[in-house]
């Protein structure tokens, strides 16, 4: 963990390759000091088939899922970075957003802690 999944329209990657897209996303999250470099996780999901505002226009979503524990200062600046970034990249998509959830520490489990 984290785990960023980036939801996006198929024509989001003309522009960029998927592995360009999750280094940049994977160096901005490392950038901020949040998180461990080898524990940053990023993912694309490419849409063919999507409405936005009952429109076909171009997005892209990234969905955080961080441990509990940052301030909502570091959550908002993790977002305005990430955001930041993909408006750099893709000057021309309407729709660029992020949103961040937290795991509860109780309830998180992985293999290593088995």
């Amino acid at each position: 963990m984290p785990h960023f999944i980036i939801d996006c329209c198929e024509s989001v990657l003309k522009f960029y390759d998927e592995e360009v897209i999750l280094e940049q996303i994977h160096r901005v999250a490392h950038s901020t000091g949040l998180f461990d470099e080898g524990d940053i996780k990023v993912r694309i999901n490419p849409f063919k088939t999507y409405s936005v505002g009952n429109k076909r226009e171009s997005f892209i979503h990234v969905f955080a899922h961080i441990m509990q524990g940052r301030t909502t200062e570091q959550k908002a600046n993790l977002s305005e970075q990430i955001v930041t970034k993909l408006v750099d990249l893709f000057p021309d998509i309407p729709n660029i957003a992020m949103n961040i959830s937290d795991f509860e520490k109780a309830t998180y489990c992985n293999r290593a802690m088995l």
